[in-house]
C-alpha cells in the first residue's frame, strides 16, 4: 500500500473509498492517511467556495481562478468498470485525477498558481508575453511596434487579425537550420515506421535539412516561387513532412490533401487553389490493402483540366513496398519520378525570408454548404503558438520521443507531427500503416521499439483498442510512456479511464486537447503537471485564450452553464481568412456573435470551472476526428440516379465518436434493396472517400419539412438516436404523418 503512495496519478473518489479501509493499514500509515484525507476535505471545501465566489466576477480570470490546489500521490485511480466499452460511469465523471509531486516538480508548469500567473500575464499583457516567447526564435527582422492587431467585430469593419506584422522569418529555418546550429544536427528528427513489420528508417536533423533543401531546389527549378500553391497528396512517408518543409523554405504555400480523399475531392481542391505542382506517390499499403494513389491523382488532374485548371508537373515518389514503377500508369511530359531528379539537386538551399503574415499553408476543411473551406494559416504567429503549445501541453523535454498517430493531411499532422515538434527539436515518429495491423498490439509494439514517451492519438483509436481487449496492450511494456494525449473529438470518461488505467498504467497524465483546424493550435487543454484532471474534460484554456460561453443572443453566461463556445480576442495561430472567400470567413465565424470567434461547438462549464466540449452545433459531423459536411454527403447520395433526396445527420458512435446516418428518399417506383443500399454507400466512398461512407441508410418515403421546405434535422437526429420521446412538436410540419413512417422504417 505504501508503494501506491508514489503513483503519479490518483482520484479524489479513490481516496475517499480508501479511507474506509484504512484500519487495515499499520498504525503509523493510518495516521498519515487520515491526516491526508482531512487536508483534502478542507482543500476541497476551500476550492468549491473559491470557485463559487470567483465565477460571479466580471474579470477575465473568473473561470480559471477556481483551479484545484490539492495534495498528490495517494494511490491509483480504481479500475472500476472503465474497460467496458460504452459504460458512461456517470457517478465517477467528477473524479479528480492528480499529478504526482515528482511529475509536477519537474514540469514546465508545476502548479495552479504558476499557471495562473502566466495566464494572467498572457491576457493582460499579450505584447510582453508573446513577444518574449517569439524572441526565442530566429527573426531576420523583428516585428513592428504592435505584436497584435485585431478586429473581430463585423459591425466595426472588416475582420482582421495580425500577429508580429513586419517581422521577417522562415519556419523551415527555425525547424531545421536553427536546430543544427545549436548542436542537434546528429539528433534523430524523424523515425519512420512502415506499414509492414521490419521496414523502418530515420533521419537526423542534418539529414532532414539536406533532403528538404534538395526538394526545395527542385521546386524552384520547375518554376515554383514565393506565394505559389503546391498540392501534396502523399501518405505518411517521410517525404510528406519533407515536402511541407521544402515549400515553407521557399515561401510556397503548401496544401496537403489527405491521401484518402477521392479523385473528385482532390480535383475540387486543385481547381480552387491552382497549384504549380502536385506531389504524390504511386501507391501505399494500408494494412493488407494496396491503394493506387497515382491513379486517383491522374483522375483528379483530368477532371481539373476539364474545369480549366491544368498542372504541368506531377512529381511522383516510387513507393516500392506498395507498387513498382513498371506497374504505374504514366503521362510523359507531366509525370516525373521523385527518385530520378530530386537527389541530383544540391543539399543546401537559400531561405526565402517571409513576413510573419505571409501565408504558410492552405488546408481544406468541410463546410456546411457542401464546398470545402480553404483555411489559411500564416507564418509567424502559427510558428510561435504551435511550438509553445507543444512544449507546455505535453511537458516536452529534449529526451522525449514523441508519436502523434495523426496523418499530415489534417491540421493535427501540420501542427503536432511536423511544425510544433520540430520547432522544439523533438524526435518524432512517422507511421505509414494502420494502427491495428497486423494486430491490435501494433501501437504498443512501436511504443516499445522506439521508447516513445509522449503518445498523442484520437478517442476513435482508443475506443477501437478497448474493443479489441486489454491483452493486446498488456503484453507490451510501455514503460517509456510518461504523457498521453487525445485529439479529434471529446473523449468519453470510460475511454479516458481505459486509456489512463490500461495504456498508461495509471501513471501517465492525459492531455485531452480541444482545438480546431481554424485555431491552428491547442485552445483548451490540461497542462499535465499543473492541476487535477477530470476524465473527459479539456479542463482550462491555454495561455492567451479567452473562452466564453454565450446564449443564443450572444450574452456571456457566468458560472456553471451550457451554451455556445466562443473565443474573445485573437491568439497567434488563429486562421486569417478562407482562401478566396473572406466574406464566407466573416459570415461563418464572426457574424453569429459579433466581437467573438464562434467555434461552432457546444460547451458546458461545471461548478469548478472545467470546460466540457459537447460537440458540433452546426451541420458538420465529426467522424474519427475528420470533419465532414452533411451537405457534401447529401450531394454525393443525390448524385446516385435512384436517389431523389437525402438528409444526413450525425449520431453517437461507440468507436468513431460520431457516425453518419443518412435518410434517403428514392426515385418513385424504385424498391428498397440491400444492393441499392451498398450502391449508395459506394457513391459516397467514390466521390468523397471511405471515411465519409454512411454507417446507416434509413429508407425514407418522405422527410420532415416545414411548410417553407426546410428539413427539420432536429427531428431526424431524434429518430436516428432513437430518442422518440423527445421528438417535440411536429404539428408545424407540412406532413406530420411522415414522422411515424420514418419511425416504422427505422430498423428495416
Amino acid at each position: 500500500m505504501m508503494q501506491s503512495l508514489s503513483s503519479p496519478y490518483t482520484s479524489s473518489r479513490a481516496l475517499l473509498y480508501s479511507s474506509s479501509s484504512s484500519t487495515q493499514l499499520p498504525k503509523q500509515n493510518n495516521i498519515k492517511k487520515n491526516h491526508y484525507f482531512c487536508d483534502l476535505g478542507i482543500l476541497l471545501n476551500r476550492f468549491h467556495e473559491k470557485g463559487r465566489r470567483k465565477m460571479t466576477t466580471e474579470n477575465h480570470l473568473r473561470h480559471v481562478q477556481s483551479l484545484p490546489v490539492f495534495p498528490s500521490g495517494a494511490g491509483k485511480i480504481p479500475r472500476l468498470n472503465a474497460v467496458i466499452l460504452g459504460e458512461a460511469l456517470a457517478s465517477e465523471e467528477n473524479d479528480y485525477v492528480f499529478p504526482s509531486q515528482e511529475f509536477s516538480r519537474n514540469a514546465h508548469v508545476s502548479s495552479p498558481s504558476e499557471y495562473l500567473e502566466m495566464y494572467k500575464r498572457s491576457v493582460e499583457d499579450p505584447t510582453g508575453f508573446w513577444g518574449d516567447i517569439a524572441s526565442e526564435f530566429y527573426w531576420k527582422q523583428k516585428w513592428g511596434k504592435e505584436v497584435c492587431s485585431e478586429n473581430l467585430n463585423v459591425t466595426k469593419g472588416t475582420v482582421n487579425i495580425e500577429w508580429f506584422k513586419g517581422g521577417i522569418t522562415n519556419i523551415c529555418y527555425n525547424c531545421l537550420d536553427r536546430n543544427v546550429e545549436i548542436g542537434n544536427g546528429d539528433k534523430i528528427a524523424l523515425y519512420w515506421e512502415g506499414n509492414d513489420l521490419g521496414f523502418d528508417d530515420s533521419l537526423t536533423y542534418s539529414q532532414l535539412l539536406e533532403k528538404v533543401c534538395q526538394l526545395a531546389n527542385y521546386l524552384k527549378d520547375v518554376g515554383v516561387k514565393k506565394g505559389d500553391a503546391v498540392i501534396i497528396y502523399l501518405p505518411m512517408l517521410m517525404e510528406l513532412p519533407i515536402a511541407m518543409l521544402a515549400c515553407a523554405r521557399i515561401g510556397a504555400i503548401h496544401s496537403v490533401v489527405f491521401a484518402g480523399f477521392s479523385s473528385e475531392s482532390l480535383a475540387q481542391r486543385i481547381v480552387d487553389c491552382k497549384p504549380k505542382v502536385v506531389l504524390t506517390c504511386n501507391a501505399v499499403k494500408r494494412g493488407a490493402k494496396v491503394i493506387g494513389l497515382k491513379d486517383i491523382v491522374d483522375a483528379a488532374l483530368a477532371e481539373s483540366t476539364k474545369n480549366g485548371v491544368s498542372v504541368d508537373v506531377c512529381l511522383t515518389y516510387e513507393n516500392k513496398l506498395a507498387v513498382s514503377r513498371e506497374n504505374t500508369k504514366w503521362t510523359e511530359g507531366r509525370d516525373v519520378w521523385w527518385q530520378d531528379v530530386v537527389p541530383k539537386y544540391p543539399s543546401t538551399c537559400d531561405v526565402e525570408w517571409v513576413d510573419a503574415e505571409d501565408p504558410l499553408f492552405l488546408l481544406y476543411t468541410s463546410g456546411s454548404t457542401g464546398k470545402p473551406k480553404g483555411v489559411v494559416h500564416t507564418t509567424g504567429g502559427y510558428m510561435v503558438y504551435t511550438a509553445t503549445t507543444f512544449k507546455y501541453t505535453f511537458d516536452y523535454k529534449p529526451s522525449d520521443v514523441y508519436w502523434c498517430t495523426a496523418d499530415c493531411g489534417w491540421i493535427t499532422g501540420h501542427s503536432y507531427v511536423t511544425y510544433g515538434p520540430l520547432l522544439n527539436g523533438a524526435s518524432c515518429i512517422v507511421f505509414e500503416g494502420a494502427p491495428t495491423y497486423p494486430d491490435a498490439g501494433r501501437c504498443w509494439d512501436i511504443v516499445d521499439k522506439y521508447k516513445v514517451s509522449i503518445f498523442y492519438t484520437a478517442p476513435t483509436l482508443v475506443r477501437s483498442l478497448m474493443r479489441e481487449g486489454t491483452e493486446h496492450v498488456t503484453r507490451y511494456s510501455r514503460k517509456s510512456l510518461r504523457v498521453l494525449g487525445s485529439v479529434g473529438e471529446p473523449i468519453n470518461p470510460s475511454a479516458w479511464r481505459w486509456f489512463f488505467n490500461v495504456v498508461g498504467d495509471s501513471r501517465c497524465p492525459i492531455s485531452d486537447t480541444w482545438w480546431q483546424t481554424e485555431t491552428g493550435g491547442f485552445m483548451i487543454t490540461p497542462l499535465p503537471g499543473a492541476w487535477a484532471q477530470k476524465p473527459g474534460s479539456a479542463t482550462y484554456p491555454f495561455f492567451g485564450v479567452q473562452p466564453v460561453i454565450v446564449d443564443e443572443k450572444g450574452n456571456e453566461i457566468e458560472g456553471e452553464c451550457s451554451g455556445y463556445l466562443c473565443i474573445k480576442h485573437s491568439w497567434p495561430s488563429a486562421f486569417r481568412t478562407l482562401y478566396g472567400d473572406h466574406e464566407r470567413y466573416e459570415t461563418t465565424y464572426f457574424k453569429p456573435f459579433p466581437g467573438y470567434y464562434f467555434t461552432g461547438d457546444g460547451c458546458s462549464r461545471d461548478k469548478d470551472g472545467y470546460y466540457w466540449l459537447t460537440g458540433r452545433v452546426d451541420d458538420v459531423i465529426n467522424v474519427s476526428g475528420h470533419r465532414i459536411g452533411t451537405a457534401e454527403v447529401e450531394s454525393a447520395l443525390v448524385s446516385h440516379p435512384q436517389c431523389a433526396e437525402a438528409a444526413v445527420v450525425g449520431v453517437e458512435h461507440e468507436v468513431k465518436g460520431q457516425g453518419i446516418y443518412a435518410f434517403v428518399t428514392l426515385v418513385e417506383g424504385v424498391p428498397y434493396s440491400e444492393d441499392l443500399r451498398k450502391s449508395l454507400v459506394m457513391a459516397v466512398r467514390s466521390q468523397i472517400g471511405a471515411f465519409a461512407a454512411p454507417d446507416k441508410i434509413h429508407w425514407a418515403p418522405g422527410l420532415p419539412k416545414t411548410r417553407s421546405g426546410k428539413i427539420m434535422r432536429r427531428i431526424l437526429r431524434k429518430i436516428a438516436s432513437r430518442q422518440l420521446d423527445e421528438l417535440g412538436d411536429t404539428s408545424t410540419l407540412a406532413e406530420p404523418a411522415v414522422v411515424e413512417q420514418l419511425i416504422a422504417l427505422a430498423d428495416k
